[in-house]
């Protein structure tokens, strides 16, 4: 029986999730069973939702997307608000409509808390506040944000745990929840749970030994700067957009760091620095992804010839 047949079946999940670390190859994976399933794409990037940003977030071109529609890439302005929850609704728009046509969904990205709340939900937890982070904020210019995270180990011992001090965002919304409430932000979500998927979904990836991640992650920031990241970079500056939440992810942030900073322009040296933060962060994706039952394809074979076993596994 092919793929396509065993996948119009009933007892199917609901979902696909295509996930892994940077560079693993979901994209790829992605089109690959959407062509063979007859699937639509939902990304599931904090960056590639944002238009404008293209080179740095990996964003397929149009022409290499293989006619498969792809759902929430180019959907915002980079100016515009936007969070988990916000992307969630989005979200599940998106998959209402690909039910509708009676298609495969394939979520794929590496934005593990956006597919978390897709997933699973968010806590109810009370809506921002802007004047509470215009206050962290200040604080954070003012001591450092070494210092707000110390900050939130005085109230919220578990998220100051969980969260990096350089996640200004994530801290700020930690801190901003306790003082709202009094109840620190690990106890809404320890009170959640997040064990009951919205979804029957089966998760996929693709492994990769360390080493040839890592050398993954720095071939591909390299294509990245041979195709004019430095000029997309420097383009959305002038146009205004350098205070906006997708520069400030990984990558964006250090290329224009360097074309602001006073010293001379090192190509190599900042593609050194790229890579590094880059694997910093698929340590994070990966410590995510030991918690889910995902299936790895192995990374040294061809996929093509692996695809039939997704079929196989029981819906999560």
């Amino acid at each position: 029986m092919s793929l396509s047949a065993k996948l119009d079946a009933a007892e199917l999940p609901s979902l696909i999730a295509v996930v892994g670390p940077t560079a693993s190859g979901k994209t790829e994976l992605a089109l690959q069973l959407a062509e063979l399933a007859g699937g639509e794409v939902i990304s599931a990037d904090s960056v590639q939702i944002y238009r404008h940003f293209d080179i740095g977030s990996g964003k397929a071109p149009l022409a290499e997307r293989r006619g498969i529609v792809h759902h929430l890439i180019d959907a915002v302005e980079p100016t515009d608000e936007m969070d988990a929850s916000i992307f969630a609704a989005m979200a599940q728009q998106a998959i209402d409509a690909v039910r509708s046509r009676g298609k495969l969904t394939i979520v794929c990205g590496g934005t593990f808390l956006w597919l978390k709340a897709l997933l699973y939900g968010l806590a109810p937890a009370p809506p921002k506040d802007d004047a509470v982070r215009a206050e962290h904020a200040r604080f954070a210019d003012a001591h450092g944000r070494v210092a707000l995270h110390a900050r939130l180990g005085t109230i919220d011992p578990e998220s100051h745990q969980r969260l990096q001090p350089n996640d200004f965002v994530r801290v700020s919304r930690a801190l901003e929840v306790y003082e709202l409430t009094g109840t620190p932000l690990s106890e809404f979500q320890r009170q959640h749970g997040f064990k009951q998927p919205r979804y029957a979904v089966r998760f996929v990836g693709i492994e990769h030994e360390r080493s040839v991640l890592a050398a993954r992650i720095e071939r591909r920031i390299r294509q990245m700067f041979e195709q004019g990241w430095c000029d997309e970079v420097q383009s959305l500056i002038r146009r205004g957009y350098g205070a906006t939440r997708p520069m400030a992810s990984v990558g964006y942030k250090q290329v224009m760091q360097a074309l602001q900073g006073p010293g001379p322009f090192d190509d190599e040296a900042l593609v050194r620095e790229i890579a590094q933060v880059t694997r910093v962060f698929s340590r994070r994706q990966r410590t995510w992804l030991r918690e889910q039952p995902v299936h790895w394809l192995d990374g040294s074979r061809p996929v093509e010839g692996q695809l039939d076993t997704i079929v196989e596994l029981e819906a999560g």
